[in-house]
């Protein structure tokens, strides 16, 4: 079995690991534009990138060659407040001249089973992404692959229809471990003092749903111990 390669980088505040993070996103996309052509980066919810999103949205970059993804979302409608697709739209991607069809929503609003169907349709032609965003829960969770959940029996699903998270909405579409290892880079934003606990466990080797995410090139993670 693969172990999983982690580089990790504290920084003492969040504004630090956010210009950090951007910095590291801006980098990613001019590599692989020259590279490719093209960057596909995959976006995390949650409260940890929202001052980078926040960010981004005055950063320069050839927006015309992004393709944006996501890691997971919950299944309610589309302008619901907790979406973290329309907290990227509201933060981020509304600011900037990303072409509408190159942004890719998981249409959690069809229900668990139906969503998570066609996500993975969309995803059927789509190689390898550029960038993988992820965070942490106070339970080791990433995306929405959860403790004692699907994660841990994957046999090659691109997407994972979530029913029974453990908090609410219960529902929830999320790309599978597998999948998202399919990846050139990983980078982990976790900040708060709630997430030490599930920190150490990870560095301590406990097998956690993080440490499921196993690209060959390994993954970094940017935390900081300090509360948004």
């Amino acid at each position: 079995m693969q172990t999983q390669i982690i580089r990790w980088q504290h920084y003492t505040n969040i504004s630090a690991l956010s210009h950090a993070a951007r910095d590291t996103i801006l980098q990613c996309a001019e590599q692989a534009i020259a590279e490719r052509g093209q960057f596909l980066i995959v976006l995390a919810g949650g409260s940890t990138p929202r001052p980078i999103y926040e960010l981004m949205r005055e950063a320069q970059a050839d927006w015309s060659k992004w393709h944006i993804y996501y890691n997971d979302d919950r299944c309610l409608s589309q302008d619901h407040a907790e979406r973290n697709s329309l907290m990227a739209e509201q933060t981020w991607l509304g600011h900037v001249a990303i072409p509408a069809n190159q942004i890719h929503a998981i249409p959690a609003e069809l229900g668990a089973v139906p969503g998570a169907k066609a996500y993975a349709e969309t995803l059927a032609g789509v190689g390898e992404f550029d960038l993988v965003l992820l965070g942490l829960g106070e339970d080791g969770h990433t995306a929405s692959l959860f403790p004692r959940e699907l994660w841990k029996n994957e046999s090659g699903d691109v997407t994972l229809a979530v029913t029974n998270a453990p908090k609410p909405p219960a529902e929830r579409i999320t790309l599978s471990a597998s999948r998202l290892s399919a990846t050139r880079k990983v980078l982990f934003l976790v900040s708060g003092a709630s997430k030490q606990q599930a920190v150490d466990d990870w560095r301590a080797g406990k097998s956690i749903p993080a440490s499921a995410i196993k690209p060959e090139n390994g993954v970094d993670v940017y935390y900081s111990d300090v509360n948004l």
